[in-house]
This record gives structure tokens, sequence and C-alpha cells, in this order.
């Protein structure tokens, strides 16, 4: 089993993959848009890499971090969410981010994921709840709501998009207040539209 790759960057594809060259080998290693984004061709790269075996495939997946590799396969042990569902939650949820939706239960936030719809999310959520580890809340006294979704609220109110809430939201650093978050994704969404 292949665990990390440390070598460079030959080339980046649109398919979602980068050639990383190691030791005079090349590997075709998928990874996700936020990470894609990162690899320069020529540059040196190390990813923490995940090697999935099928019957009639192998497939190397690249990740920037130990959190989202582990994040990565505790997404792929849960029912009905493939390796390509798994990539497309970790470009629009970073692990942290992924871990106060589900303890939140936000299922407006997961929808935000290319193709999962509410039913999905909420199936998603109630699933990913025990292999994240994230406990129980007690939702009676109307419950704690993220930053990340005071953000997406506040910006569907102002009438943004949902393609343009979800890429910019997947820029935002996690752990900030919603005011922080907000003003940075306001100031975000003004420079795409000048």
């Amino acid at each position: 089993m292949i665990g990390s790759l440390r070598g460079s960057v030959l080339e980046r594809n649109l398919d979602g993959t980068v050639l990383l060259e190691v030791g005079g080998v090349g590997y075709l290693v998928t990874v996700s848009s936020r990470v894609i984004a990162e690899l320069e061709p020529g540059t040196p790269v190390f990813l923490y890499v995940h090697h999935h075996i099928r019957e009639d495939s192998q497939t190397l997946y690249g990740f920037a971090s130990r959190d989202d590799r582990s994040t990565f396969q505790a997404l792929i042990a849960t029912h009905g969410i493939g390796p390509a569902l798994a990539v497309a939650i970790l470009a629009t949820h970073p692990p942290a981010a992924l871990f106060d939706i589900v303890s939140n239960n936000d299922v407006a936030a997961m929808t935000l994921v290319p193709g999962v719809g509410k039913k999905t999310a909420e199936r998603l959520i109630i699933e990913l709840r025990d292999r994240l580890s994230v406990p129980v809340l007690d939702s009676g006294g109307g419950g704690s709501v993220s930053a990340v979704a005071d953000v997406r609220d506040a910006l569907a109110g102002l009438g943004y998009g949902t393609d343009e809430i979800r890429d910019v939201l997947r820029e935002l650093p996690t752990g900030a207040d919603s005011s922080t978050l907000l003003r940075d994704a306001l100031k975000m969404l003004g420079a795409r539209r000048a």
C-alpha cells in the first residue's frame, strides 16, 4: 500500500489528477479542487495518499494533510459515499467545517456539495455523526448554529447564488467567528464582481 508520496509535480490535469514524479516514477494522483490549485508544475510536493483498490482498478487519492486523508477514509466507509463524492465533500468543506456541519445538523451546508440533495444530506449527517465521532447535542433550546451556516444564510439573504456561496465558503478559513467570515466573504465576492 502507498501511504504518502514526496516528489515534484509534472502536470495538472483538468480531470482533477496530478502527475507526480517520485524517484523517476510518475504517479497519477486524484486530488480535490482545493489541493490541485496549490500544486504548480515543477514544484516539490508531499501528499498523504489513500490507495484505493477495487476489483477492476487502483486509484491514488492525495491529500495535503493527515486530517484530510482520515476524513476521506471515514467518508468512504459510510454507506452511499464513494471516493468521488468524498473528494467533492472535502473540496466543499474542509474537515473542521464538516465536523461543525455534522454536529449542528446543518443540512443546507451539506447540500452545497455538488450532487447532494436535501434527503441525501440528512442521511449523510446522521451516518457521519458516528464516523466522525461527533457527540449528539441537545437541540431543545434552538441549538447552536455554526459560523459557516450564519455566513451562508446571510449571503443567500443578500441575493448571492448557490454556486457563488459554495465557491467563497471553500476559501474561508475555519475557526473564525461569523462576523469575520462574513466580512471576508463579502470582500471576496465584491472583488469577483468588480
